[in-house]
């Protein structure tokens, strides 16, 4: 069985997804509103599960079964894509359902190495292939895993950095995802 090659990789959903995330996480961790307890961890918990999560994860499984099963996608930079994704959103399954629980965040500091890793690697993939705007958008995820690790650990100023690299990098998955759209959907011609 053989399918046509899809010009249509799902990659809004996913760009869309984890800058929802980052938008909601980082006005906490940066400027301290809405200030934590119970109920904003109950709430941030859900969004993390379910935007970040679930549209990374979604995004992450399509792109590798129709790089690999049906063949649909040929670029190779999209398999960086999709173990990006896939792995993103189930870390933010952990994250979310962490912060709902009200989780001690001092086990992160080691998923934070495992995720830079990723980053970095992600980094060079797109810039190698030429593609600089999501390349830059994982020197971002690399500096808020960077990021991360100090806030796990309780270092000073890591969680307000944390915030800080979250709403950079989510402000630019929403241009990623306005981009993408646009490109596909009416031809344009932004860089992605």
């Amino acid at each position: 069985m053989n399918f046509a090659a899809s010009s249509y990789p799902p990659l809004a959903l996913g760009f869309f997804g984890l800058g929802t995330g980052y938008l909601i996480y980082g006005p906490q961790e940066l400027f301290g509103w809405p200030a934590r307890d119970e109920r904003v961890d109950r709430s941030t918990g859900i969004w993390g599960i379910w935007l970040p999560g679930f549209c990374q994860f979604v995004t992450g499984i399509i792109l590798f079964i129709g790089l690999t099963w049906f063949n649909v996608f040929k670029e190779a930079p999209l398999y960086m894509a999709a173990l990006a994704f896939t792995a993103y959103g189930i870390h933010w399954f952990a994250i979310g359902y962490n912060r709902w629980q009200r989780a001690d965040p001092r086990p992160n500091a080691g998923m934070t190495v495992a995720f830079t890793v990723i980053s970095v690697t992600g980094l060079l993939v797109f810039f190698i292939a030429g593609d600089w705007p999501v390349g830059l958008l994982f020197c971002g995820l690399a500096l808020i895993y960077i990021s991360d690790f100090f806030a796990s650990i309780g270092v000073g100023l890591g969680e307000r950095s944390l915030g800080f690299w979250h709403l950079l990098t989510g402000a630019w998955l929403m241009y990623l995802t306005f981009a993408t759209a646009m490109n596909f959907a009416v031809h344009w011609h932004l860089p992605l």
